[in-house]
C-alpha cells in the first residue's frame, strides 16, 4: 500500500510511544510478559505484612513492572493508591531516600479566611514540607501511617544497587520490618540487581520474612514475541513470524532490545510502504541498532576488541562468548566457548587457543568486559554488562563473521 508523508511521519512517531528502548514502559497497555512476577508482586502488596524484593540482571525489565504495578491493581478494582517511584544514587542516605518519596505525595492544607462566613482556602504542598529535615525510621513510621490512613502506600525504592551507605542499607531494612509489624497498608518495593538482593538478605536475614523475593530471569522467547506482536498490534501493522523469531533470538532475552529492534524494524517498513514487519526491515534495523547504540557499548565493544595485529582474534572469541551456552545468572565456562569458535572460524579451536583471551577480558585493559567466578581451571565467566551480549552478536552479523542461521545452535534462552 502506498502510504502519504503524513501517514507515514504519524506512524513513524506513534512507534516511538509503542516501543520504548530508552526508558521503562509506564503504561499497563503497551507492558508484555511477566504474568508470574506480575502475580507475585500483587500478592506481596495485597498480604499484610509483606513487602517485596524485585531483583534480575540489569535490563530485564525490573523498573517496567514496578512502574506497572499500580495500573494492574486499579484493573482488579483498587483505588486510592499512592506509588511514589524514586531512584537512589551514590549520594544518597536513608534519610534523603524517604524524603524523595515524600515530595511525590501531595498534602492538602485547609485554611479558613476572614468575615462572617469565610471560605475555606486550600493549598496544596508536599509530605516533604511536614517532615523532619532529617528524617528517621520513627518518622518514616508516622509518614506510611498518614498516607495509608487513605490510601493503599507503595513506595518503590528502585536502583537499590547504587545506594552506597550502608548505614542506609540497614535502616532501611529494619523500617521494612517495622512497618510490616505496624502498618499494615503499605509495601515497600525494593528493586535491585541479584548481588545486592544476596548482600541484603546475607546481612540482614531478620528482614527475610517480610520479603517475598521476585526474581526477574530474562525473558521467555514467548514474552518477547508478545511484545512485539503488542506493539504492533498497537500501531495496526502486521509481523511475519520469520521476523518476530529474528528479533527474539537477538534480543537473547532481553526486552531492550527487542522493542529497540521492532521500533527500527517497523520504521523501516513504513518507509518501505509496508504495514508488515519482514525480515529485510530487520536487517535494517540491526544496522540502525548499532549505529545508535548506547556509547557505553560501542566503547566497550572496541577497548574489547582492538589490536594491531592483523591475526588477533580478540573480535571471534568475545563474538564465541556472547553465544555461549548459559546458566541461569549468565555464567559459562571456557568449554561452552569450544563450538561457537569452531563455527566461527571453520576448524576446530580447543580452549587452550582462546583462554587467554577470556582471562584478558576479565582485565582493565579490555574494560573488563566480562567478570570471572570460580577456581583456576573451573573459571566461570559472564558479560559484566548484559546489553553488550546481543550488540555483540549484531556487530558479528554485520561484520559478516555470523550468518543469521548460526544464532540458535548454542541457545541458553
Amino acid at each position: 500500500m502506498q502510504l502519504s508523508p503524513d501517514e507515514k511521519r504519524r506512524l513513524a512517531l506513534r512507534a516511538g510511544t509503542v516501543f520504548s528502548p530508552a526508558a521503562p514502559i509506564r503504561a499497563r497497555d503497551v507492558f508484555a510478559g511477566r504474568t508470574d512476577q506480575v502475580r507475585r508482586t500483587v500478592d506481596a502488596i495485597n498480604q499484610s505484612g509483606q513487602h517485596a524484593l524485585i531483583y534480575g540482571e540489569r535490563g530485564v525489565g525490573k523498573t517496567s513492572l514496578a512502574n506497572v504495578i499500580a495500573g494492574f491493581l486499579e484493573s482488579v478494582g483498587q483505588t486510592n493508591i499512592i506509588a511514589p517511584h524514586v531512584n537512589c544514587d551514590t549520594t544518597d542516605t536513608f534519610s534523603s531516600i524517604w524524603r524523595k518519596i515524600c515530595r511525590q505525595i501531595p498534602l492538602i492544607r485547609e485554611r479558613r479566611g476572614l468575615g462572617f462566613k469565610p471560605d475555606l482556602d486550600k493549598e496544596v504542598l508536599s509530605l516533604s514540607e511536614e517532615m523532619a529535615e532529617v528524617m528517621s525510621p520513627d518518622d518514616v513510621l508516622h509518614a506510611a501511617e498518614l498516607v495509608s490512613a487513605q490510601h493503599l502506600f507503595i513506595p518503590i525504592i528502585d536502583e537499590f544497587d547504587r545506594l552506597a551507605d550502608r548505614n542506609a542499607a540497614r535502616l532501611l531494612t529494619d523500617t521494612i520490618k517495622c512497618l510490616s509489624d505496624q502498618v499494615s497498608a503499605t509495601t515497600v518495593v525494593l528493586v535491585g540487581v541479584a548481588d545486592t538482593v544476596e548482600e541484603l538478605i546475607d546481612q540482614h536475614q531478620s528482614v527475610e520474612r517480610a520479603l517475598i523475593q521476585i526474581r526477574m530471569p530474562r525473558m521467555s522467547d514467548d514474552e518477547l514475541a508478545q511484545i512485539i506482536e503488542t506493539g504492533v498490534g498497537a500501531l495496526q501493522m502486521t509481523v511475519t513470524q520469520e521476523a518476530r523469531d529474528l528479533i527474539t533470538r537477538l534480543s537473547k532475552g532481553l526486552p531492550h532490545y527487542t522493542h529497540l529492534l521492532a521500533l527500527h524494524g517497523v520504521r523501516e517498513a513504513i518507509d518501505g510502504d509496508s504495514m508488515e514487519l519482514e525480515v529485510q526491515h530487520v536487517d535494517g534495523a540491526i544496522g540502525k541498532a548499532i549505529t545508535d547504540a548506547q556509547h557505553t557499548l560501542q566503547r566497550a565493544y572496541h577497548q574489547a576488541t582492538m589490536s594491531q595485529r592483523r591475526d588477533a582474534l580478540y573480535a571471534q572469541v568475545l563474538l564465541a562468548a556472547a553465544l555461549a551456552r548459559t546458566d541461569d545468572l549468565g555464567y559459562f565456562a571456557a568449554g561452552d566457548v569450544r563450538d561457537p569458535m569452531s563455527m566461527i572460524m571453520g576448524r576446530r579451536y580447543d580452549i587452550p587457543a582462546f583462554s587467554p583471551h577470556l582471562s584478558q577480558f576479565c582485565e582493565s585493559s579490555r574494560g573488563p568486559v566480562l567478570e570471572r567466578t570460580g577456581v583456576p581451571r573451573r573459571y566461570r565467566f559472564r558479560f559484566r554488562n548484559p546489553l553488550l551480549q546481543p550488540f555483540v552478536i549484531m556487530q558479528g552479523l554485520s561484520g559478516g563473521m555470523l550468518d543469521k542461521g548460526d544464532i540458535d545452535r548454542f541457545r541458553s534462552h
